[in-house]
């Protein structure tokens, strides 16, 4: 236990001091504080993106699904959105970085008020992103509260776990901003990465080799090496999935911004070139524990599921390597708690407290920093009722992110697009969501995702065709960088 425990101090401790350095290094400007001033190079904008995006939700939640599932898992998730999330980088994200770095935006919301001169859109994105973002967020304390207690044999409870990286987490972000963030981001990354892929070697060397572990599933539960006949393989739901899980990314406010922060479009292109080949890397390992554990710690029921991968690194791993694997799943936590807590604050100060109260630069961070502290609160309290499985709640944030993007899309690459297509947009896709997933409306053999999504779609494009276009002064502002890049549509 003291090893154990030693090396989660180390891991905290660096984590720590990289954040105080990105503090001594961070001016009081909002646009240093909220984007680390748009100076991040590609090393750097990479690691931030992939820590940002490794979530428990690959860590915890796809080894508890693949433990019911199989491999099948795989081709429902990986190389979906190995192709789907550098492509809608490129397409949405790219354009985004142009427009917000000519009118000097810093969050999503603002670069989109701005778009169309109107508050209004503001307002709904930031409600839009909070609804989703703060279950979301839950799913990364939990996984580090679940972890933790399983490690530790009880002695850390799940509160208490959750406590403290929250605690660590917000510390730090609440300092350095964006650049604490990034830079820890880097650091975090690459501790998940490396115990990633050394327990993958170790697991399956105890197991006798891949090709042995492998006979001992198909002895004993040889449907999770099919394709097997469960719903969610149907055409239907696979591609509403499909569609789903790599059109999301870019929505999460936390990655979009990250995206606003590059510090050219070098950076950006580069990582869009990368990203593929290292997410299939880290997803292999994930759905693989999950096939494992099903032989090695059977009848788990439900959200049993999730503790799977700390099930398996007790087993496979000592005291020191037990550790490591807390240190990693905590990495992957913080390293996406801190951008959304940080980016959550920079909207409500920028896009909903600064039209109503004049505050100046240092005010804006100074409530930034006071939100970041509130909302973690708010996050330690519905941890604290236990809620549903890392999956289930990450696919309800996942298709409400799903929602956002046809006005995402629009705002920028469609001038015909207006205020009221892009409010409608969201509010006619989330309401179609919600209608789909109490049963009101047919499923079709689709997911509620999928209904949501055309729904969104089809309110965008009609509501902005039958409303008055967004005045030529006001779109050019936004679009010209990006139609000197991309064209006009």
């Amino acid at each position: 236990m003291s090893t154990l425990l030693a090396v989660v101090l180390g891991y905290l401790l660096v984590t720590l001091a990289i954040g105080y350095a990105a503090y001594r290094r961070t001016a009081g400007t909002a646009e240093d504080y909220f984007l680390g001033g748009r100076k991040t190079r590609t090393f750097v904008l990479f690691m931030a993106l992939f820590g940002t995006n490794v979530t428990p939700f690959l860590l915890l939640g796809i080894p508890g699904v693949a433990y019911h599932a199989g491999v099948g898992e795989f081709g429902r998730n990986a190389a979906i959105i190995a192709l789907g999330i550098p492509l809608s980088f490129y397409l949405i994200g790219y354009p985004a970085y142009l427009a917000a770095r000519r009118i000097g935006a810093i969050t999503p919301a603002e670069l989109y008020r701005e778009r169309f001169a109107s508050p209004a859109v503001g307002v709904v994105m930031f409600i839009a992103y909070f609804v989703y973002t703060l279950p979301y967020m839950v799913t990364a304390v939990l996984g580090v509260g679940i972890t933790m207690s399983v490690l530790t044999a009880g002695a850390v409870s799940q509160a208490v776990g959750a406590a403290l990286i929250l605690l660590i987490t917000i510390g730090y972000t609440a300092l350095g901003g964006m650049r604490a963030t990034m830079w820890t981001n880097v650091f975090q990354g690459t501790v998940f990465m490396g115990f990633l892929l050394l327990l993958f070697v170790i697991v399956a060397g105890d197991l006798g080799g891949l090709s042995a572990a492998t006979e001992r599933v198909r002895a004993v539960a040889p449907a999770l090496l099919g394709k097997g006949s469960m719903p969610e393989y149907a055409p239907g739901k696979w591609l509403s999935w499909g569609l789903g899980i790599s059109l999301t990314v870019v929505a999460f406010p936390h990655i979009f911004v990250r995206l606003l922060a590059a510090r050219d479009s070098a950076a950006l292109k580069n990582v869009c070139r990368v990203y593929p080949l290292v997410l299939l890397v880290a997803w292999l390992p994930a759905v693989m524990f999950g096939v494992w554990a099903a032989v090695e710690f059977p009848g788990l029921v439900g959200k049993a599921s999730d503790r799977v991968f700390p099930l398996l690194v007790e087993r496979h791993t000592g005291e020191l390597l037990q550790g490591v694997a807390l240190a990693g799943v905590m990495a992957a936590v913080m390293s996406t708690l801190d951008a959304q807590a940080l980016t959550l604050s920079s909207m409500l100060t920028r896009d909903v407290l600064r039209p109503l109260v004049r505050v100046g630069e240092r005010g804006e961070v100074a409530l930034g920093r006071l939100f970041i502290v509130v909302l973690a609160v708010i996050v330690y309290c519905v941890v604290l009722r236990e809620p549903a499985s890392i999956f289930d709640i990450a696919e309800f944030s996942f298709s409400g992110y799903v929602t956002l993007v046809p006005a995402l899309y629009l705002g920028l690459r469609w001038r015909r697009c207006t205020a009221a297509g892009a409010i409608a947009s969201i509010v006619a896709g989330n309401a179609a969501l919600l209608l789909a997933r109490l049963d009101v409306l047919p499923a079709l053999g689709l997911l509620p995702v999928a209904h949501g999504l055309v729904a969104a779609i089809v309110f965008g494009v009609g509501v902005s065709l039958v409303t008055p276009p967004t005045p030529k002064a006001v779109a050019d502002r936004v679009l010209a960088p990006i139609e000197a890049v991309f064209g006009r549509e």
